[in-house]
């Protein structure tokens, strides 16, 4: 179902997704794109007022977002290329090879380095993409493990998948799911990203004292955390 807000002497359309929830949920994710999640029974005009309520917020998103020039990220997967790796960016190599059954991926001093039997974009950015999971998993454990020690709780499982409008999440049953995006981070927001799941498997909320232990972990989890809000859009192949 399509909504509309009106702030001011703007009007912002926003999609409305009904879930088995108790409360409502708004994301607002680039360029302008509204999606506000409801419990199944909430009518038009619940909805409409709790909207009302948030505009203020709303539109700064939006605005902040228009701020970067915002655009999709367009690979063309040729010689020259830069991508991302723990904060730094790195030309893309490739080279083709016949008689190698699948694409390989290496990252290098200074370079993504590509060997692949097949001129295909699509089967080179797979290839990327895997390499970026393969390789996010394997740091983001390391870095559970290093950050182990600050909590008396262990996570159930740590998993690294296809999240899109988020870094992270800490289930009820403290299994940690991480977007293999963070790998494309400085190690200090990855870290800032691991240690902010971790402290749900203690407080489940975005409560003054779950903040308060991100602190005692991180001081500087204020200017890691923002890193990421102005970097995170151009984190992606």
């Amino acid at each position: 179902m399509k909504l509309e807000l009106k702030y001011g002497t703007r009007s912002i359309p926003f999609e409305v997704v009904r879930a088995k929830r108790k409360t409502v949920k708004i994301v607002v994710t680039p360029p302008d794109q509204v999606v506000v999640t409801v419990p199944m029974k909430m009518n038009k005009d619940q909805i409409l007022d709790i909207v009302q309520v948030k505009g203020k917020w709303i539109v700064q998103k939006i605005d902040y977002f228009k701020e970067f020039d915002y655009l999709p990220v367009k690979r063309e997967y040729v010689n020259g290329e830069l991508f991302m790796c723990l904060g730094n960016h790195y030309p893309l190599y490739i080279e083709y090879d016949s008689d190698i059954k699948k694409p390989e991926v290496m990252l290098s001093k200074d370079q993504f380095i590509i060997k692949t039997n097949m001129q295909s974009k699509e089967v080179i950015r797979k290839a990327m993409e895997q390499w970026y999971r393969d390789t996010a998993k394997n740091v983001i454990e390391e870095r559970v493990k290093y950050y182990q020690k600050y909590f008396y709780i262990e996570p159930k499982d740590i998993k690294v998948k296809e999240q899109r409008k988020r870094w992270g999440s800490c289930t009820y049953d403290n299994r940690l799911l991480f977007n293999w995006r963070c790998i494309m981070a400085t190690l200090e927001s990855l870290d800032y990203v691991v240690v902010h799941e971790m402290s749900h498997m203690v407080h489940k909320n975005h409560s003054k004292q779950f903040w308060s232990f991100v602190e005692a972990i991180l001081p500087d989890y204020k200017a890691r955390k923002l890193w990421l809000r102005n970097n995170g859009i151009k984190m992606n192949i």
